[in-house]
């Protein structure tokens, strides 16, 4: 039997392994892919400071470390299952079936399709499956392309294919529908955009983000966006126009596109073709919480999280006995944010497996998380403080309840 494992070799459970291994105990981490570093590996970007957030330096310093620190890393190992069996949890792979009393889940995330016709032509793919391309293998996923889908994910990304010297078009709308919902709505987008605007090097969309203060201007704001866009890097931001199809015979050749109104609608007769060579499709993240399902933890459904989020305290412990949760399976944000929830889950498994009182550290992680989410640099969602409120809440019901079956 291990003595901690932990299901994830991002950020996440990078941080939390080298924690608990440098205070003494055992750590095995278990990873699908072949490279350490999940999502942290194909982020790169220019912080406030002037200083570069390279991934792939940084997923190498946590694996390296962990490495000195005598944890045992398995890659290429997908977990199929995990159950409880009396106070064991048992894990299931491909190759072998661990054991231990203690399981951290530190899954990541995923990202949300967005159905489109003409999706399944070779050359569309997801924009972190070009991220990965670009950031990680050195691969150009095309010379010049078509990003659909306006988030902070996708604004992100966009500006590391231009740094990779990649031709984006532009960023456009998914025509709206039952499945594309906000994402296809130009005020809910307006909304997740302004959250970026700090990232963009236009003195313009800048100034002009801080004019959206009320609902009334940002109500003029999209009847009067322009058609063409507002330029981001160079790249045209397109919030009155929507991707309607995507066209080629046998490839991507481009896409198609028509205006639409300040709610949404399609305007008829106002279709146009932009050429393409690829198609990236940003339907944002949500939490790989597939495994804590199995397992049987509650959920809530947090919107301002991400989606469904498996319940949990601030110290990262389920209300399942043994069973931790780091990362993006807690909500959507960045992997700073990531790294701090690792080292917070980390001391609270040394803590309750007995080796040492971990109480004050603990209390010191949990605020160096919120002082880092509120540093933040990219917030995948504005309203993240309210959604973990949400979560708190939750968990002291979760409580109470407890408390009177116990009482009764």
């Amino acid at each position: 039997m291990s003595k901690v494992i932990i299901i994830g070799a991002g950020p996440a459970g990078l941080s939390a392994a080298i924690t608990i291994a440098e205070n003494g105990l055992d750590v095995l981490v278990l990873d699908e892919y072949m490279i350490a570093g999940g999502r942290l590996l194909g982020q790169l970007y220019e912080e406030p400071n002037g200083n570069w957030w390279n991934g792939i330096k940084e997923s190498q310093k946590l694996y390296e470390k962990a490495v000195e620190l005598g944890v045992k890393i398995y890659l290429n190992t997908p977990v199929s299952n995990i159950e409880k069996i009396d106070d064991t949890w048992v894990i299931y792979t491909n190759t072998e079936t661990y054991t231990t009393s203690h399981l951290l889940l530190a899954t990541g995330a995923a990202e949300a399709p967005l159905p489109i016709p003409g999706w399944t032509l070779p050359g569309v793919m997801s924009v972190g499956a070009a991220q990965v391309m670009t950031n990680v293998h050195r691969v150009k996923p095309g010379y010049h392309g078509v990003i659909i889908g306006v988030n902070v994910l996708s604004s992100a990304i966009a500006m590391e294919l231009k740094l990779a010297g990649i031709g984006v078009e532009c960023i456009a709308l998914p025509k709206m529908n039952k499945v594309t919902k906000e994402s296809g709505n130009p005020m809910d987008v307006m909304n997740s955009l302004l959250h970026v605007s700090h990232m963009a090097p236009s003195t313009f969309v800048k100034l002009g983000s801080k004019l959206m203060k009320n609902e009334f201007m940002k109500k003029l704001g999209i009847s009067f966006f322009p058609k063409s866009g507002v330029k981001m890097w160079d790249i045209p931001i397109m919030l009155r126009k929507a991707v309607i199809e995507i066209y080629g015979d046998g490839k991507v050749e481009g896409v198609k596109v028509a205006t639409i109104s300040p709610t949404g609608e399609v305007i008829a007769g106002t279709e146009e073709k932009i050429g393409a060579d690829f198609v990236c499709i940003a339907g944002g993240l949500y939490p790989l919480a597939e495994l804590a399902a199995v397992a049987g933890c509650p959920f809530y459904h947090i919107e301002e999280l991400g989606g469904y989020i498996p319940l949990h305290n601030e110290r990262m412990e389920t209300t399942l006995d043994g069973l931790y949760v780091a990362g993006n399976i807690t909500g959507i944000e960045g992997a700073k944010v990531a790294i701090s929830q690792g080292i917070t889950a980390g001391l609270s498994i040394i803590h309750n497996y007995g080796l040492s009182n971990q109480e004050a550290a603990i209390q010191a992680a949990i605020h160096h998380i919120e002082q880092t989410r509120k540093e933040a640099f990219i917030q995948f969602h504005p309203a993240v403080k309210e959604g973990k409120q949400k979560l708190k809440q939750h968990w002291e019901n979760h409580r109470n309840s407890k408390k009177l079956e116990i009482l009764s």
